[in-house]
């Protein structure tokens, strides 16, 4: 009797899993298929990605499933086309000999025609992103009533991607015996308002401790110059010859300004965002899937349920504004018994977020430190000497070129053709990195943007119109003027942005900068989230408002130095002027 055959589970269940490879259930899969195939209890799962958690309640569902009822009898929902697609397949393979279950994957971005033909032809488990399921619900073309489990997929991450309206409707149509199995990698308030509306007394299974990192995962952070972000990651890749990895980028723009970067550097890199078509979109990922891609640049919409396996590590270019967010992406690493690295980019005014995480996951954070030239050289060079030595060499396909070979060569000694061999292969690499500066910012070293302010002239009178902007997070979000320019400096792409007066109140901020960055300011805040909150700003064009000269500033950036920008201050006296410098990423 095999482990999997002592949780009560069928052999012909037993017998795709041992196809597949599974010998040893995980633990989320020791504790979750026993309370499925015993009980009729709900379940609160709390495991991270890569724990198994789809074959936890996946093969329950097969296993109580009546195959002459061609009725829709589970219904699983995740929150993304691909999530989707994969929980799909992992349902036909553990499936595989056991007859007559028929598995629907329906989401939006494929034909509805198609699924709804198949739905009438008869499924029994449908797996479905809300959106498109209740548009069917709505149709008609889609009945749930008779479904015995519900299984939420990484609900956390359906809320956040703002599928609370549909749940409730979706949730609203379902009979009120059912099942309810919910499985998320944490636990934010929405998730336990969720469970504690529509599940009769859950039974939590948590592997690892609330909202903590996965076990197999290291946690490093590098401390950097904003304008040395790409630098620094260039040589984090370069250091990793073997690396196979997810960057993440805050917006769009940015996803396809690093990866045209590492491109243009000879990488195979490509973006993954929201302005790719589905079908660019699939060729993206099969190429990744298939290694053929090193690199896969993305936001974190675009990267939701993105399932790869065997990633080296995940890159945080920007750390994300929403702590959960820090948790899916590095469970994309560390998985299935694997280890593997989050590397995450922070300038010095970001320190704050790395102690946040910290807390948050429970795992400590190793400052790492950014090689030199020399190591990265050294590195790559011993990496192809190994590849060198193991490559397999067919001696029927080369012996008759060997003496033509040898002849040709004859005249350069052993030492000599190794020195042109490794040259030929690594001078580009060597002259890249001749004389490459220290890029590491030191312990007590103030960012570069600060010390270039402290001795900044103030702004003249009359010097540059400025216009005012409205941010829709304020103190109540955790914004103050630190984290403010922190995100201004973060953000903008531009050199020489100056900050003027910042007012914080409970849920808005205003700012005034110069009018001639407006079209950038507004550009750069698209998309971005601030604690968790999706932020909208727009200029105040309200008459007398912006568009004029600055007032009531210090003669000096110098007689403001020892000014404590304290909330309290902030929003007593507004009219304190702040420069500060905005480096591009």
């Amino acid at each position: 009797m095999t482990l999997f055959s002592a949780l009560g589970i069928h052999e012909d269940i037993v017998k795709a899993l041992d196809y597949l490879g599974f010998s040893t259930p995980t633990p989320v899969q020791m504790q979750a298929i026993p309370l499925m195939l015993g009980g009729h209890n709900d379940v609160v799962g709390l495991a991270q990605t890569g724990t198994g958690k789809t074959a936890a309640f996946g093969v329950p569902i097969i296993q109580l499933i009546e195959p002459k009822r061609r009725v829709p009898q589970a219904l699983i929902l995740c929150p993304t086309r691909e999530l989707c697609m994969q929980v799909t397949k992992d349902l036909e393979s553990y499936s595989r000999f056991t007859p007559g279950i028929k598995s629907l994957a329906v989401y939006g971005g494929a034909p509805i025609v198609s699924q709804i033909r198949d739905l009438k032809r008869g499924v029994h488990i449908v797996v479905a992103t809300p959106g498109r399921l209740l548009d069917l619900i709505r149709r008609g073309e889609a009945n749930i009533a008779a479904i015995q489990t519900l299984v939420l997929d990484e609900a956390d991450e359906m809320l956040q991607m703002g599928f609370q309206d549909e749940l409730n409707a979706i949730l609203a149509q379902t009979p009120a015996t059912k099942r309810t199995v919910l499985f998320s990698a944490t636990m934010p308030s929405e998730v336990a308002a969720i469970s504690r509306k529509y599940m009769r007394d859950p039974i939590e299974i948590t592997v690892g401790d609330r909202n903590t990192g996965t076990e197999n995962v290291e946690h490093v952070y590098y401390l950097v110059q904003s304008h040395n972000r790409y630098a620094a990651m260039k040589r984090i890749a370069d250091m990793n010859p073997d690396m196979y990895a997810i960057v993440f980028c805050r917006t769009r723009q940015e996803t396809k300004d690093i990866a045209e970067k590492f491109i243009g550097d000879g990488y195979n890199a490509e973006a993954l965002h929201g302005e790719l078509s589905q079908a660019q979109r699939d060729q993206v990922m099969d190429r990744f899937r298939a290694k053929n891609l090193r690199l896969l640049i993305a936001t974190d919409v675009a990267a939701r349920g993105i399932d790869v396996k065997d990633l080296t590590h995940v890159i945080n270019y920007n750390l994300p504004d929403e702590p959960a967010n820090y948790t899916h992406r590095s469970g994309r690493t560390g998985r299935a018994g694997r280890n593997g690295v989050s590397v995450s980019f922070v300038t010095a005014n970001e320190r704050y977020k790395i102690q946040d995480l910290e807390k948050r996951i429970k795992r400590r954070f190793e400052r790492g430190q950014i090689p030199g030239g020399q190591d990265i050289c050294e590195r790559q060079l011993f990496s192809h000497i190994e590849t060198i030595k193991n490559v397999a060499v067919s001696q029927e396909r080369i012996d008759r070129f060997m003496p033509a070979i040898s002849e040709a060569l004859a005249e350069l000694s052993r030492p000599e053709l190794i020195a042109r061999f490794l040259s030929l292969e690594f001078n580009r690499l060597l002259d890249y990195y001749q004389g490459a500066p220290d890029l590491n910012v030191k312990e007590n070293e103030r960012p570069k943007r600060a010390l270039e302010a402290r001795g900044a002239k103030p702004w003249a009178q009359g010097q540059s119109q400025t216009s005012r902007f409205v941010l829709n997070v304020g103190k109540r979000d955790g914004m103050n003027p630190r984290r403010l320019l922190a995100e201004f400096n973060a953000a903008l792409d531009s050199n020489n942005v100056r900050i003027g007066r910042i007012e914080i109140l409970a849920n808005s901020t205003t700012v005034e900068a110069e009018s001639r960055h407006a079209d950038s300011i507004l550009r750069a805040f698209q998309g971005q989230q601030i604690n968790g909150k999706l932020v909208s700003i727009s200029i105040d064009t309200r008459p007398g408002v912006g568009g004029g000269k600055p007032e009531a500033r210090p003669r000096s950036f110098e007689n403001r130095k020892n000014v404590k920008f304290s909330q309290k201050n902030q929003d007593r006296k507004p009219r304190q002027w702040i420069q500060s410098t905005a480096r591009p990423v």
